[in-house]
């Protein structure tokens, strides 16, 4: 197992091991998340908006969002306001082939990602896979029946597969290691995570000076851990909560908001109007039942809010922002957490906001120089 790509960044620059111009370098990233849907469709088009221009040619194969295309799609186990969407593979043959890429990349176990293996084999370009989410562990929390036992074995296979003819794994935390092991990688990089441009250049909007309003944004699904923000609604009225998202869960919070006057539902959000929401808010929360990082609550920080944090997330693993995080300990009260930080001086708001900044900023540049080392060497 390789670290080359470490979640400490406070040690200094890991030595070069480039052997290739990136400028010359041609690559080919397959990802089934639609754009900006969810934690790896923002990834890769934050990675590909600032990566790309380094390189001599990135390309993103991704579903596009069509409303024809998506009458055809099935939905993802558990939540069907997220569909897995068939590639057209003609098309993509076309441009993958025009591409000719050095590299291509698979990001998800599902009908792109196995494409991307196989034009990458059939190309003789590298092959890399990314394992962003626990897809099993979810399949495990949603239930027990004869659909999510066969959607779990359906992703063991297919993470397996892409594990097995992988050069390397990436994952984004160092505790899915022995999870893509067991899956059969041979070598696995901890990779760190880009943001948008938009969330680091848009100025800064002053944050308040005591715990005003709270956001939550991600997937409204059981492993976010709603009834917990629930209770923390009821039990501080004097805090305005925000949710922001769409899941299987929406329709039971829209009944419960009608009865709490400082909670609000905002449905899913571009990502403009999520970066208002979040210079809106004193605080992002995030207290998931299983979170393997955790990008919105480095999009906070990178303006300038902290973010209350599970402490079973991934983006506590690394050193460099664990600092600027609040931590929700396992069995610990939301609703309480949150009294005990709303009791905190400005002073102290202040200088947590100012360190969430600095550490978002400075992951985001180091992130860029791993990926452009990574594909150079």
């Amino acid at each position: 197992m390789s670290s080359g790509i470490g979640t400490g960044i406070a040690s200094g620059t890991e030595p070069s091991c480039r052997q290739r111009d990136a400028s010359r370098l041609r690559v080919a990233i397959f990802s089934d998340a639609l754009p900006a849907r969810n934690g790896a469709g923002a990834y890769y088009e934050d990675l590909a908006a600032q990566l790309g221009p380094q390189l001599g040619e990135l390309i993103l194969f991704q579903p596009v969002v069509k409303k024809r295309l998506l009458h055809f799609a099935l939905p993802l186990p558990g939540d069907s306001t997220q569909k897995l969407i068939t590639p057209n593979v003609l098309r993509i043959h076309r441009e993958f082939h025009a591409l000719r890429p050095d590299l291509v990349i698979s990001v998800t176990p599902g009908p792109f990602g196995l494409l991307g293996l196989w034009l990458a084999r059939r190309s003789g370009a590298g092959f890399l896979t990314a394992f962003h989410t626990h897809f099993e562990g979810l399949a495990k929390l949603y239930g027990d029946t004869w659909f999510f036992r066969l959607a779990h074995w359906y992703l063991v296979q297919v993470n397996r597969i892409l594990c097995r003819n992988s050069d390397s794994v990436l994952v984004n935390n160092s505790s899915l290691n022995a999870t893509v092991e067991s899956l059969g990688a041979r070598r696995v990089d901890v990779m760190g995570t880009p943001l948008s441009r938009a969330f680091l250049d848009t100025p800064i909007v002053p944050p308040t000076e005591n715990l005003r309003q709270v956001l939550f944004a991600g997937r409204l699904a059981p492993e976010k851990n709603l009834p917990a923000i629930l209770d923390a609604v009821k039990a501080l009225p004097d805090i305005r909560f925000v949710i922001a998202g769409d899941g299987p869960l929406r329709s039971e919070l829209e009944r419960e908001a009608q009865l709490l006057p400082n909670l609000r539902l905002t449905g899913w959000l571009e990502r403009d109007a999520l970066r208002a929401e979040m210079d809106a808010a004193g605080l992002l929360i995030l207290p998931s039942h299983m979170e393997t990082f955790g990008t919105v609550a480095l999009e906070a920080m990178a303006r300038g809010r902290p973010a209350l944090v599970a402490a079973n997330a991934g983006i506590h693993d690394w050193p460099l922002l664990k600092d600027s995080l609040f931590t929700l300990g396992e069995g610990e009260s939301l609703a309480q957490v949150l009294h005990q930080l709303s009791e905190l001086p400005a002073s102290t708001w202040q200088e947590k906001a100012a360190a969430a900044r600095r550490a978002a900023e400075t992951l985001n540049s180091h992130t860029i120089s791993q990926w452009l080392d990574f594909v150079e060497r």
